[in-house]
């Protein structure tokens, strides 16, 4: 048998069981369609996740924090307040240091206003963050070392949030409510195109000067400290000093402190949304190994069914082989058009979703590839046994149904 007489009964044979043929190729779609549209969202989110913490900072980025892995914490003797500047002073591989006692969700609102409060994430900090984090000031300034060591009730708001509050007017000099705790806008920051913050669940930022976050938050406990290096080749130099003088200056409390660079969070990030993404794309899968299953239900009913045409063929001189490719050929071709269906509804959900997110999804043809491959190598394998099973049907046995 050639491939177009193959192609051909084929055909016929899914035209007359255009339902069952629909039906089956269902399963198959929503496999595929999940498996891609997963695959896709989630590069997707993991390339914008990598592009906002590459904005955060530059090659020479480093932060050191308490070291998680062994239980620790920070609380209010971790870290103090004189330890970036002491850390700039004695170690020349640092270049800017700076503190951060973070407020991740924070009301804010204004005067005698009917609008409900936003949640933003507060900063404390002093004023090397801005060129740490490459904050660009639009209007006004921002913090500087008299506002913290005067407790200044100051604030520095993104482009963002400005927007929200104030509309048209001008930001500058007014009075905004952090935790209650009345504080006058200093400065607002450039905008930055982001597809996190720009988006409507985007959390909005404000900068206050750390002695007063400590104050309105509560909490004398600094987060961290973040810097940049003199230069990339004194990286590891300026992670190093800093942990020896943070552990020199609090090794009465028995601390433990560990540095981190700009690329080694973007490998943490890769790991972890690659892990997240292997998972549900397994979970998908488990729908596309179900519509194999189906398939290879529908095709035994098939074989069942089709007991007397088997016979008939084969007493006009069809080979085992000529039975087997027809029944695998109809496996495969159930599976194939349920994998370009999927390919198609997979791509209008990665968008879909995409969209809501505001993020772009990262369809790879790689992935498609795979995806319709694997939806074939699904209908060979299901389609295996029935078509054996067919083609092993003895002609005298089949030819009793006649």
């Amino acid at each position: 048998m050639n491939f177009a007489d193959l192609v051909q009964i084929v055909w016929e044979n899914l035209r007359a069981h255009r339902m069952r043929a629909v039906l089956t190729t269902i399963g198959i779609a929503i496999g595929i369609a999940g498996v891609i549209a997963v695959v896709a969202v989630g590069q997707g989110g993991e390339s914008v996740i990598i592009s906002e913490i590459e904005n955060m900072g530059s090659s020479l980025y480093f932060d050191i924090s308490p070291d998680y892995m062994r239980g620790e914490t920070a609380d209010s003797s971790t870290f103090s307040l004189e330890d970036p500047a002491l850390i700039k002073d004695i170690s020349p591989a640092v270049e800017k240091m700076a503190a951060i006692t973070l407020g991740p969700m924070v009301d804010v609102r204004i005067p005698q206003s009917q609008k409900k409060p936003l949640m933003t994430s507060l900063y404390g900090t002093n004023p090397d963050l801005a060129d740490i984090m490459k904050l660009s000031v639009e209007k006004g300034r921002f913090l500087s070392d008299l506002d913290v060591t005067a407790h200044a009730r100051v604030v520095v708001i993104d482009a963002g949030l400005a927007d929200d509050l104030f509309s048209n007017e001008e930001p500058l000099g007014k009075k905004v409510f952090v935790q209650d705790t009345p504080l006058t806008v200093v400065g607002v920051l450039e905008k930055v195109p982001s597809s996190m913050t720009d988006s409507s669940f985007g959390v909005r930022t404000i900068y206050a000067p750390i002695t007063s976050a400590q104050e309105m938050l509560n909490n004398r406990a600094i987060s961290q400290l973040c810097g940049v290096a003199a230069s990339e080749e004194t990286l590891d130099q300026a992670i190093s000093d800093s942990v020896k003088i943070l552990e020199s200056r609090h090794s009465s409390l028995n601390k433990h402190y560990v540095g981190t660079t700009l690329e080694e969070q973007l490998e943490m990030v890769g790991n972890v949304t690659s892990v997240l993404t292997t998972v549900i794309g397994a979970v998908a899968g488990i729908a596309l190994l179900v519509g194999g299953v189906g398939v290879m239900n529908i095709m035994l009913v098939a074989v069942s069914e089709r007991t007397r045409e088997i016979g008939l063929l084969k007493a006009l001189g069809a080979r085992r082989r000529d039975i087997m490719q027809q029944f695998l050929g109809e496996a495969v071709a159930l599976c194939l058009l349920g994998g370009m269906v999927g390919m198609i509804f997979g791509i209008i959900g990665a968008f879909t979703i995409a969209m809501v997110a505001n993020w772009p999804p990262l369809i790879s043809i790689w992935t498609i590839l795979l995806a319709v491959g694997f939806s074939v190598i699904i209908g060979i394998f299901f389609g295996l046994y029935p078509a054996s099973r067919a083609a092993s049907l003895s002609p005298a046995e089949a030819l009793r149904h006649l």
